[in-house]
């Protein structure tokens, strides 16, 4: 108020009569069309103004005062007042349109950033069939890592440099237009991010290291990804974008055809013969499907009344996917406002996207297809379950039930396919409404308030179809039906203020805020309705609220262009734990020194080049759903040792609960030093950063003391994890546009990390990466000063010959025996580096382009083969089961004496291409300003791997079947006006 007062006081004394009202506009140079926005600001004061709809404005200006004059995608103008109207012209900066981005509760020019924050625009998006937003910019920046399935929409696993923790989530925050979103997505959808359109976003920013991430403190620890949408604009557009396609499947494990197992079990159990089939059966060619797919995105934007900028949206996506009845299907629609108001002092922006998400799942039958008898047909004529084969035998008792069946024999995989109905369909509307207010008696201050709104419901079934071979607990062939209903909600409101002033040589920015978010979910599942037995009762589940609440203030400087520093804090509270550990503080600091400005002033030869110094704090809270309550003592009625008889009644008994009051937040601090540069005027730009990140009072699900009177193991916080490592990227026009029809753009960046454990409870070993082919069995472990996750295998002897002996292993502290002792640590799952590789050419309408992939130094474990590689599981009960051809390699027999042996570590580096494109583009189609684009395009075009599995692109590290990865053709039409 003080300081409002002084200025009011400025303005009516003597002195500020003599200033006068200068008018003028603000217009493109080349276009000499106005420019709606741009603020200009009286230098050295608060004065300023923004241009309206026709690039004019006004400002209480004195003679000899001066201008500037800024907007996004040009060079900044300074001049002085000599007239009382002036008219400026601005000159686009072609190739730094981006130079001021989104960061979290703000923007701020890439010129001065101090933190490690990484943008990738619609411009530079990946192009393809990009079914779910993160595939966008999949290999396009250094230090993130998408790793997504093969089933259509299908969600991904996504890191920013690695992670920070073991066993709480190591997701990164997903921010959409100010709107944090949940990490989990309601029950029925594919994704958390399967519901939006790609087609809808604008840009991405990436937060990587504290001092950019703080500010969203209580969930930054893994990073933070802010999604952009796009806006209305001025001018009327009209956008088409339509594509179809066609995918299949090019690879597959190799097992042995019909013919080929008729021999083998000649060979090897003379005595089975005769539970042959007479067929040639290929099981995995059988589960899978060519698919041709199609995606249509229409959008208008334009200005209403010539006041209102507006965009509408609309997309449909039909995806089948490549395992039988797999199926995806997702319609949206988006609306965005952009109204301002008062002579450009009030914004608003309204964004509301809808979605409806249908899908038909396909359980994973590649384990059954890979081992089932090939000699044995899809189909047989009079088989009681829907005609197809099934190990059965009339056991003449005159009811057909399962005691027909053959004893732990396997289900046909087509059937079990065909015959299941798995289906849901999600509803979600989720978007913002953001009021930003300038004062108009004090223009260097604005508030805002941003109110966000995430409501998603989905619903589904599950029908078994009643000629199945599924069968109730009383033995009868009837089939099953269950269905479920899921809600969530996620709201948010955010209110902050932001004071931008400049006076002299220094310009700062701050902004402090009050954040509060409230998640609710229910659900409910009515349980196997053709069986009324007491266990498929109704259930109806209702999670504890989340509530976060977050203070936050953020101030950045910026003195002579020269001099940078960022100061945030942030402290949060989470209704996850109890009040005394409710609270959580996460500051952090960066600096930044533009060494071109301090040494090569108007250097177009030296365009930029920065040092950068970053520290900060951030926190962790996400142990999951179900986890909202442990500081409280709860009881559990629903175990059967929570029972005993009383005079022969039962008795239920509530059994207490895992209970922590002290646990408290996981704390990460980050350190950054990144350097910046670029050379002739930002055709060349690069950046090299290390970092440093300890993270602190590990939220581990560990084992707690022998004699407690409840569960024996909980969420404690205990343990520390390091991770370091190197990013390097750079891109380079090596041929610009304006240097003639040709033009040509290559990036590539590289990441390399390493992890470590630096603490653990009670300081044992964990054993984690569960595996197949045995009961309970392990295949990674956790120990103090080694990377998480690495292989716990026994080391293979090998005979003269090279070849594996089966079961000999080296003894390892040579006591004479071969134990536990013996398994050692071998290798890591996460590779030692990851590369990626673009490059676009165009030549006057034609456009090329492709991306590359590369993942170095990772291992898998080939659980295909070591559970299903062995002679003794031809026979399984009374029935013959198909083997991986493998086994003629190692030649093993039984599967408990093999399954931890390193044999089945293999190198899973690879390089792969993502996508590759081909267009065309036709400008002013019918003398209008109507252009068409005309493309080819292929994804997963090739794979260069030694890995012997389908793909060595697992994030486990643990190949136990997947649903692959298809390779996909496709023909796009852009119609743009």
């Amino acid at each position: 108020m003080q300081r409002i007062a002084i200025i009011l006081f400025l303005w009516l004394s003597p002195a500020a009569m003599l200033a006068q009202t200068v008018s003028g506009t603000v217009i493109d140079s080349e276009s000499r069309t106005a420019i709606a926005g741009a603020t200009v600001v009286v230098q050295g004061t608060t004065k300023g103004a923004f241009t309206d709809q026709t690039g004019r404005f006004e400002v209480a200006a004195s003679s000899g005062d001066t201008l500037i004059v800024r907007f996004l995608g040009y060079d900044d103008r300074k001049l002085p007042v000599t007239e009382t109207d002036l008219q400026i012209q601005m000159t686009q900066n072609e190739f730094e349109l981006d130079e001021v981005q989104v960061i979290g509760y703000g923007t701020q020019a890439v010129k001065d950033f101090t933190g490690s924050i990484a943008s990738v625009s619609s411009e530079d998006f990946n192009q393809g069939n990009m079914v779910t937003p993160e595939n966008l910019l999949n290999g396009r920046v250094a230090g993130v890592s998408i790793n997504t399935g093969g089933a259509p929409g299908s969600g991904s696993t996504i890191r920013i440099r690695g992670g920070s923790s073991l066993d709480a989530s190591n997701d990164p925050l997903i921010v959409i237009n100010g709107l944090p979103i949940a990490n989990n997505a309601v029950g029925g959808s594919r994704s958390i991010l399967s519901t939006i359109n790609p087609n809808d976003i604008e840009s991405f920013t990436i937060l990587k290291d504290a001092s950019a991430t703080a500010i969203y403190g209580s969930r930054a620890s893994n990073g933070v990804i802010l999604i952009t949408t796009k806006k209305g604009s001025q001018q009327l557009r009209i956008n088409l974008n339509s594509q179809i396609g066609y995918s299949t499947l090019t690879d597959q494990i190799d097992v042995f055809t019909g013919d080929e197992f008729r021999e083998l079990v000649a060979i090897e159990r003379p005595d089975l013969v005769g539970l042959l089939g007479d067929t040639n059966t290929n099981w995995q060619d059988e589960i899978y499907q060519d698919v041709v797919f199609h995606t249509h995105n229409l959008s208008v934007e334009g200005s209403l009344f010539k006041v209102l900028p507006v965009r509408l949206s609309l997309g449909l996506t039909d995806q089948p996917g490549s395992r039988l009845t797999s199926e995806f299907n997702r319609n949206t629609a988006s609306l965005n406002l952009n109204p301002s108001l008062f002579n450009d002092h009030l914004t608003i922006a309204i964004n509301a996207n809808f979605s409806q998400e249908q899908n038909r799942f396909a359980q994973g039958q590649e384990g059954n297809a890979i081992s089932f008898d090939p000699t044995q047909p899809v189909y047989l004529d009079g088989s009681p379950f829907g005609g197809f084969f099934e190990y059965f035998s009339d056991n003449n008792d005159g009811l057909f039930n399962s005691s027909d069946l053959i004893s732990n024999s396997p289900g046909n995989p087509v059937a079990a396919l065909l015959q299941r109905n798995d289906r849901s369909t999600v509803y979600r509307l989720f978007g913002n409404a953001k009021i930003d207010y300038r004062f108009p008696f004090f223009p260097a201050l604005k508030a805002v308030v941003n109110l966000g709104l995430d409501d998603a419901s989905g619903t589904g079934f599950i029908e078994i179809d009643s000629t199945s071979r599924i069968f109730q607990p009383n033995g009868d062939f009837v089939g099953s039906f269950s269905e479920y209903t899921n809600d969530s909600r996620n709201v948010l409101m955010d209110g902050y203020l932001a004071y931008e002033e400049e006076v002299n040589n220094l310009r700062m920015d701050v902004t402090m805020g009050y954040s509060y978010q409230r998640f609710e979910s229910v659900g409910f599942t009515s349980g196997e309705q053709r069986n009324d037995l007491p266990d498929t009762e109704p259930v109806t589940s209702v999670a504890t609220d989340l509530v976060l609440i977050g203070l936050f203030a953020r101030a950045n400087f910026s003195l002579s262009e020269k001099y940078l520093a960022t100061v945030s804090y942030r402290r949060d509270a989470t209704s996850r734990f109890s009040p005394q550990n409710r609270w959580g503080n996460f500051p952090a600091v960066a600096l930044g020194w533009r060494i071109n400005e301090e040494f090569f002033p108007n250097s177009e030869k030296v365009s930029n080049l920065k040092l950068r110094l970053g520290w900060g704090i951030t926190g962790q809270q996400d142990i999951g759903s179900g986890a909202e309550l442990l500081f409280l003592q709860r009881y559990n009625t629903a175990l059967p040792s929570s029972q005993y008889a009383f005079g022969g009644q039962p008795i239920t008994v509530a059994l207490p609960q895992f209970r922590n009051e002290e646990l408290k937040w996981e704390e990460t601090t980050t350190y950054n030093l990144g350097f910046d540069f670029g050379f002739f005027n930002n055709r060349l730009n690069s950046t090299f950063e290390l970092f440093f990140k300890e993270s602190r009072d590990l939220l581990a699900f560990a084992a707690i003391s022998d004699g407690s009177n409840f569960s024996n193991s909980g969420f404690q916080n205990i343990g520390e994890f390091t991770s370091q490592g190197i990013e390097f990227s750079v891109d380079y026009d090596i041929f610009r546009p304006r240097s003639g029809d040709f033009s040509w753009n290559v990036s590539f960046n590289t990441t390399v990390i390493k992890t470590e454990i630096q603490d653990l409870a009670l300081d044992q070993d964990v054993r984690v990466g569960g595996i197949a082919g045995g009961v309970g069995g392990t295949i990674q472990l956790h120990r103090v000063g080694y990377a998480p996750y690495k292989f716990f295998v026994y080391k293979q002897v090998y005979n003269e010959n090279g070849d594996p002996i089966e079961g000999a292993y080296v003894d390892l502290n040579g006591d004479n025996l071969i134990n536990d002792e013996d398994r050692y640590l071998h290798r890591n799952n996460q590779p030692e580096a990851t590369l990626g590789f673009q490059t676009r050419m165009t030549y006057k309408g034609l456009d090329f382009s492709f991306n590359l992939r590369a993942s170095l130094g990772n291992y898998m474990y080939n659980n295909v083969n070591s559970a299903r590689a062995q002679y003794d599981l031809i026979q399984n009960v009374q029935v013959l089961s198909n083997l991986p051809s493998s086994v003629l390699a190692s030649n093993f027999n039984t599967t408990p004496t093999v399954i931890l042996s390193d044999y089945y570590m293999e190198d899973a580096s690879f390089l792969r291409m993502d996508n590759l494109n081909l267009g065309y583009t036709f400008q002013g189609l019918f003398q209008t300003r109507l252009n068409a684009r005309l493309g080819l395009g292929a994804q997963n075009v090739f794979v260069l791997t030694s890995y012997s599995g389908i793909d060595p692109e697992i994030f486990s590290g643990i190949d136990n079947t997947i649903y692959p990865r298809a390779r996909t053709f496709l023909v796009s039409l852009n119609l743009s006006y």
